[in-house]
This record gives structure tokens, sequence and C-alpha cells, in this order.
């Protein structure tokens, strides 16, 4: 603890440290302040009382991914969400493109300013679909009060709306950049979707509290299962498995020296979260769809979209059944790509060095992808308990399928928290501050 104390001391103290971390503080204060500017034209009391009328279900979801900006239905309802998802086509495209996946090898750089780019311009019309989306959603909730101050159709109301929402993703997105260059380096867009997570959690746990029946029932249980989480969460997501390799020696002057042993980490989770929030995107688009239908005159097509409504809106058991199976699948093939446009293989020939045994190139790759196969199992499972977790412990704490805190956003929270400590502790160490480090 003394230690901790002293290099908390030692961060103060650095001025450039310190101005990095109020800058961050002060951009993540402009953004909760931005997450209460409604949309204009949208009834906000109306909104409100649609979320407290259906008790979770499939907008409690839509909530939980936008940190509780869609149940005030702000300008920031979106989040940073429409960015992640380019990103994540983008990442997927690579080596389904060849032209994008010689870019890769040839000119990273290159290769990662195109890729940057086009994100950027791919986040725009991904954030004006998931805007369409909402608005769509909230209007076939409508109910004796009306949401829009004016009827939704191909109209300047309408139109004006749609711009302010994807304004306030490209703002959002903008302030992670800017935390990103001028305040802590690299976790710009984390800690927004941090913020807003962590914003949740006092109203949260709050309204687990106003049973006095079971309330401090829910609350042990809550503290003992956090707890528990998040010790699986850091032994999990700091997990490798060393690979030996050996590099070859160098040559100084007319001597030569003896090859050098070192390791190949291979993580257990390379995927991160990008699994659980792109299986949470692809099982609530079939309920999206599914909204425009259930106002159907046909019986049978209205009676198949409210099934499907309540299949994939999490009023069902199964629900939690495909949510887990698209987690850990979901989980390999994001590692294989990712794996795969790394392409160690090659780097490790190009380096001259070789995993004993085993021979250089395509059969380095074909092996490294056999292990990071293996010791993928367990992270992919893991990440599907974690995501399915308010579902296994709502017998215990009734008001479980709310907590985002328990799921996703304790995950996103633990790595932000962890990431955040790691670069700190990277900032000491240019510093000198060897003797007194934040993590050990």
């Amino acid at each position: 603890m003394a230690e901790f104390l002293a290099a908390l001391r030692r961060i103060w103290t650095a001025e450039d440290l310190r101005n990095r971390i109020l800058t961050t503080i002060a951009l993540l204060v402009l953004y909760r302040f931005a997450a209460h500017v409604p949309v204009p034209g949208v009834n906000v009391d109306a909104v409100r009382q649609i979320f407290q009328q259906s008790g979770g279900g499939f907008l409690g979801i839509l909530d939980l991914l936008s940190g509780g900006t869609v149940s005030g239905f702000s300008v920031l309802a979106m989040g940073v969400y429409p960015y992640i998802t380019a990103q994540i086509i983008l990442q997927l495209l690579v080596p389904i493109i060849p032209r994008l996946q010689r870019m890769m090898e040839e000119d990273p750089n290159q290769g990662r300013e195109f890729m940057e780019r086009w994100t950027y311009y791919l986040a725009v019309p991904m954030a004006a679909l998931n805007a369409i989306g909402q608005i769509n959603i909230l209007r076939s909730f409508q109910s004796s009060v009306p949401i829009f101050t004016f009827e939704i159709a191909f109209n300047l109301q309408t139109i004006t709306m749609i711009i302010a929402m994807i304004g306030g993703t490209m703002f959002a997105i903008w302030l992670g950049e800017l935390i990103s260059e001028y305040g802590l380096r690299k976790q710009g867009l984390s800690l927004i979707i941090f913020a807003g997570i962590v914003a949740r959690v006092p109203s949260q746990i709050g309204g687990m509290l106003t049973d006095e029946a079971t309330r401090w029932q829910s609350l042990i249980a809550f503290t003992i299962i956090m707890v528990l989480m998040v010790f699986a969460i850091v032994f999990v997501q700091q997990g490798r498995r060393n690979v030996p390799v050996m590099y070859p020696g160098r040559r100084m002057g007319n001597r030569q020296s003896m090859p050098v042993r070192g390791n190949l980490p291979l993580q257990i989770n390379m995927a991160g979260m990008i699994p659980i929030i792109f299986a949470q995107s692809i099982l609530t688009f079939p309920a999206i769809i599914a909204q425009f239908f259930t106002g159907s005159t046909t019986q049978w097509v209205a009676d198949f979209a409210l099934g499907v409504q309540n299949l994939f809106g999490s009023q069902s058991d199964w629900y939690w059944v495909l949510y887990f199976i698209m987690v850990v699948a979901f989980t390999f093939f994001y590692t294989d790509v990712l794996f795969t446009q790394q392409n160690y293989g090659e780097n490790l020939k190009k380096a001259g060095a070789q995993i004993p045994g085993v021979s250089r190139g395509g059969p380095t790759q074909k092996y490294l992808t056999k292990v990071l196969r293996r010791i993928t199992l367990p992270g992919a499972l893991f990440l599907g308990i974690v995501a399915i977790m308010p579902f296994l412990v709502r017998g215990i704490i009734p008001v479980a399928a709310n907590l985002s805190i328990l799921s996703t956003g304790l995950l996103i929270v633990v790595g932000v928290v962890r990431d955040t400590f790691f670069g700190l502790d990277a900032e000491l160490k240019l510093r000198g501050y060897n003797d007194t480090l934040l993590v050990k």
C-alpha cells in the first residue's frame, strides 16, 4: 500500500502526466454532460415511462449497450459502437480482400492509416442505420403518450433527428481521440465506454436495494459474485502460453554469439470483449426486424414476429443459450482472424528465429495456430459464462438482468482499469521510477 501511494505521489508530481490525467477527467465529464442532451423532437418522459413499463427485456439490452443513454434518448444513445462495429467489419475484410492483405503485410504503417481512415468513413453510415433502427424500435413501443413531437417519415424533422444522433456518435469518437492524444494514451474509446457503464452503477445498485425483503441478500450475493468475477477476469486476461523460440546469435566482428532462447507469449483471450459486442449486435438484429411486423394484420405474421421478439429480446431462456454459443464461436473466429493477420510464422522466418522441432514459415504458423486454438477454448468458455452471468445469478439476485456491471460491463471495466494501470506503470518506468511501480 505504501508503494502504491508513493507511486501516486510521483504521478502527481510529474507535471505532464498530471496534466494528461486531468485532461482525461475533464473530457470524460464533458462526455457525461453531453449524455444528458436529448435528441430534438423527443418526449424524454414518455421514453422513460416505456422503459419502466418494459422492465428490462429487449429495451433493457439496448440501454445496457449504450451505457444508459437510450432510456433518455440522448444524442449519445449509440455511443461509440458504430465505430467499433466498423472497425470489426474492416478487420474481417482484410483476409478476404487480397489488396488489403498485401497492404497490411508490405507496409503496416500505411495499412494502419488506411484502416483508420476508412473506419471513420464507415462509422457514419453505420451510425445512420443504427439511428434509424433505434427510432423505429421506440416508435413500435409507443403507447397513448406520443414519444415524438412530429410524424416519423421522410421529412426535415426526422432527418434532423438522425443527423443529431450521428453527430453525437462522432462527437463521442472525437472525445475518445482527444483522450488518446492529450490524455491517457490509447485509452480514449475504452474510457468513453467505461464512463457510460460506471455512471449507471449507482442507480442500478439503488434499484437493487429498493426491495426491502431481499435487499441485504441481494447486496451480499452481489458483492461476493463481483469479487469472484473480478479475480477470474484478471486471472484469465493475464493468462499466457509461452512458446519457446530460438533467435539467431549476433555477429560481432569475427565472433558469432550463441543462439538466444526466448518465448513467444500467446494470450488465452486474444479477442478481448469484441466477441461479446459482436454477439449482442447480431442477436438484437432479428428482434429489431421483428418490431416492424408485430402490428401486422395477418395473425400468423404478428405471432411469428412476437415469438422472434421474445426469443431474441432476452425474454426466453433460449436467448441465453444462443448468446453463450455465439460468444464462444465468435471468440474462436475473431482470434483466428487476428492471428492470421499477424502472420507470426513469416515474421519469425524473416527474423531468422525458429521454434525447436518445427520448420520455419508455414509449418510454424500452422503449429502456433493449433496451440492458440487449444488455449483459446478456456478463454472462449469464460467469455461465454461472463456474458450470461445475469441469467445464471438472477435466481439469487432478482434484478440481475438489469445489472450491466455483472456481465459485459464488468469485463470492460476490469479491462480498462487494468490497461490504465499498465499504461501508468509504463509512464513511471519512462521517468526512472523503477523502485515504486503501480503494477507488480
